[in-house]
């Protein structure tokens, strides 16, 4: 979105919301289960932030981010994260230009609408923070020369929480830069059976088209949507319940490191954009409640001792929930 693209009208409004529904029930036409990931992911779209998606191998992370994307009409690159990848594999690299005489620009994967990151716990900090400009100002430096990357813009990035092996722990420099930490747990039995039923009936992930997914809007109408999300409101109370929330993560006996004011506002943009999905004309402490979780559970360092007694960033979450006061 840029600075200029107007808000749309209460009709219109109501026709992106109701498109931005159609395309929860595409993407349900390849990704069984995982609805509550589909509506992060949304979510992320429309207050311009970034998503980490945590699950174990083989709960359709990647399907879930080429579905959406392909629901969205939106360009997605995908880029493997390995222990050899190199900064300018992802951002771009200056090649030599033999006819010409010169060197060139040629553009990385990240110059696309959608980045799948996968398995980003795989490759060095160093490739990891290549990511880091393009995340947060949404550009690429290179040679002296800022390259503005399209727009709408969205990193979403995978890991395995279990496996640890040939693997780096993200910096908190770069889970700050997360608007959303989706979790993806196996599927129910029912869920799995519905699966498998559709592989039987000959479901083909790699053809998303002969699957009937089909685009529902374009990269013009979610910039009007995000610019929508912007005319949310917000009282002064629920600002102030947001703020304490977040402190309340930092006085917590159980935590070395809670949440910071990069985290509220992570916090208010999006409950903004879950009011506005909701028709609602402001924020409500429901609409912070929800995203919680979500916004919050990846901004904790948890203490040592804490760790070793199973502790859980979920759970001090929710008891934080139950502890600061609602306002009325």
């Amino acid at each position: 979105m840029t600075d200029h693209t107007p808000a749309p009208s209460p009709e219109e409004a109501g026709e992106l919301r109701a498109a931005l529904a159609r395309v929860r029930s595409e993407v349900g036409k390849a990704v069984v289960g995982q609805e509550g990931a589909v509506t992060g992911l949304i979510i992320a779209l429309l207050a311009r932030g970034h998503v980490l998606l945590e699950g174990v191998p083989g709960v359709a992370k990647t399907l879930l981010v080429r579905t959406l994307s392909q629901t969205l009409s939106l360009d997605t690159k995908r880029v493997q994260f390995t222990p050899d990848l190199m900064p300018g594999d992802v951002t771009g690299s200056l090649i030599y230009d033999a006819k010409a005489g010169e060197f060139s620009f040629r553009e990385g994967p990240v110059f696309t609408n959608i980045l799948l990151a996968d398995e980003i716990n795989r490759t060095p900090p160093k490739t990891q923070s290549s990511l880091l400009e393009a995340m947060e100002e949404r550009q690429v430096s290179a040679d002296g020369v800022t390259r503005k990357l399209p727009d709408p813009f969205l990193v979403a990035a995978t890991q395995n929480p279990i496996e640890y092996e040939g693997t780096y722990t993200l910096p908190e420099a770069q889970l700050d830069r997360f608007l959303l930490k989706l979790v993806l747990d196996l599927p129910e039995r029912d869920v799995e059976v519905a699966v498998l039923t559709r592989h039987a009936g000959g479901f083909n992930p790699r053809d998303l088209t002969a699957a009937g997914v089909t685009p529902v809007l374009g990269a013009d109408q979610l910039r009007r949507a995000q610019a929508a999300v912007t005319t949310v409101q917000a009282s002064p109370d629920v600002l102030a319940y947001i703020v304490d929330l977040a402190r309340a993560t930092r006085q917590s006996p159980s935590v070395k490191l809670g949440v910071s004011p990069r985290g509220s506002t992570a916090l208010l943009a999006a409950a903004k954009a879950w009011a506005w999905l909701n028709a609602s004309p402001g924020i409500t402490p429901d609409h912070v409640q929800a995203m919680v979780l979500p916004v919050l559970r990846h901004r904790i360092q948890l203490r040592p001792e804490a760790e070793l007694e199973g502790v859980s960033v979920d759970a001090i979450l929710r008891s934080i929930l139950t502890q600061v006061r609602v306002p009325l």
